[in-house]
């Protein structure tokens, strides 16, 4: 049987012929192509065309690798004139596979940005070669648009706002608009550049009055203006305080109180009693249910020194409990007023700023009760600008961190090859 030393590896590229190939001295393949279509459309009048001019200047593309090597396509695009318009002026034809003005195909476009995804440009830029931040940057103006498509979103009723920093340590807060969707998808709607209530108003009303009569859930933190804004422009909307910011607070309350307890019992007690109080930090900021054997002892050793610091224990368990397994406002408003009774109640003074805060927001934390639904979709988008500031050293451009945040939230399910069908 005769040895092969060459295979056939198809280019994916339609309307073309190949006229020869080169492996170059720097270990790149260049392979130059001829168009096979007879026709153009005519860039002044739009019909088609078929009266053959000559040769447009060579251009070269870059393509997918092939076996480790940079591959470049060399055509010299096809000119036509057009007898349809005055001056029967020519057209270079255009080709399915590229971009004018671009200096890479298609295909090749589509894996920088999967190569782009939870990376940044210099990173690809290296990877890459010969590449620089500024083509890259051209790639994702031509593929990911710089404000959300409403035509092709998807329906949705719950609509989330909270705001980041643009900059670690510095208040320049962005507001960050998202949506999820029925099956748990998340989409990026906008980045408003301030938290007023005007910009955030002004950007709801901006919504097409169909999607805005679709809301009926819209989840916020305590900032007043988010909840003015909302309420004006999306009336039928619930406004649900986040589970996990309230919790915050209630928790912060309890933890503030351990540390005063801790400074006292440190004083009171003599010096070996005082050192089992040691390590009870996380024994008592985790849930009870998720405790082990040895953090269990540690809290009991704690408690059992304040009885005060106990009950404030219990009551921030039971409200934790509250959340979980209330499944209607009505049962919600009337176990947070019960609770609130029982705070009353005892001797506990550390629960005081968090009762002043369910005056303010408690009809709208108890909207939380009917469906259970909460900020952690847009927490952990949150969570994902963090990492994407961090690894970019901060994106201060506006429409750049749109583009790069709808790029790591849907560019696999956009860009990833789809596999060719077999016949």
């Amino acid at each position: 049987m005769p040895k092969r030393t060459s295979i056939a590896i198809p280019l994916d590229l339609p309307d073309i012929d190949v006229l020869r190939t080169e492996i170059t001295t720097r270990r790149e393949l260049v392979i130059g192509v001829e168009s096979t279509l007879p026709t153009a459309t005519c860039h002044r009048c739009g019909q088609t065309i078929d009266r053959f001019y000559g040769y447009d200047r060579p251009i070269r593309l870059r393509h997918l690798p092939i076996l480790g090597m940079v591959v470049y396509i060399e055509l010299r695009p096809k000119r036509f004139r057009c007898p349809f318009c005055e001056g029967q002026p020519t057209t270079t034809q255009q080709l399915d596979w590229y971009t004018p003005k671009s200096p890479f195909t298609k295909a090749y476009e589509r894996q920088l940005l999967l190569t782009l995804i939870n990376g940044t440009l210099s990173d690809v830029c290296l990877k890459e070669g010969d590449l620089g931040p500024d083509a890259l940057l051209g790639v994702i103006d031509r593929w990911l648009d710089a404000a959300v498509d409403w035509r092709v979103l998807p329906a949705f009723s719950v609509l989330g706002l909270d705001e980041i920093a643009r900059k670690k340590g510095h208040r320049d807060d962005v507001v960050v608009v998202t949506a999820q969707c029925p099956d748990g998808t998340l989409h990026l709607l906008g980045i408003l550049p301030d938290r007023t209530k005007a910009t955030v108003r002004n950007w709801l009303f901006g919504m097409p009055s169909a999607v805005r009569r679709g809301i009926r859930t819209v989840c916020v933190d305590m900032w007043e203006a988010y909840v003015n804004a909302v309420e004006e422009v999306l009336p039928q909307a619930a406004i649900v305080i986040d589970r996990f910011h309230v919790a915050q607070h209630y928790r912060d309350d309890v933890d503030s109180f351990r540390k005063q307890e801790l400074k006292r019992l440190r004083k009171e007690l003599p010096k070996q009693d005082a050192k089992r109080l040691k390590h009870t930090l996380w024994p008592f900021r985790k849930r009870k249910a998720n405790l082990e054997p040895d953090e269990q002892d540690r809290l009991d050793r704690l408690l059992a020194y304040s009885p005060a610091l106990e009950d404030a224990y219990d009551l921030r368990e039971e409200l934790t409990a509250i959340f979980d397994t209330t499944r209607s406002k009505a049962a919600g408003l009337r176990r947070l007023k019960a609770w609130r009774h029982k705070v009353e109640a005892s001797a506990l003074t550390c629960f005081a700023p968090f009762l002043k805060l369910l005056d303010t927001w408690m009809d709208r934390i108890a909207n939380y009760f009917r469906h259970h639904q909460s900020s952690g979709f847009v927490e952990g988008l949150n969570n994902k600008l963090k990492v994407l500031k961090r690894r970019c050293y901060g994106i201060y451009n506006l429409r750049h961190l749109f583009q790069r945040i709808t790029l790591d939230l849907e560019g696999y399910r956009r860009f990833r090859p789809t596999p060719t069908p077999t016949h």
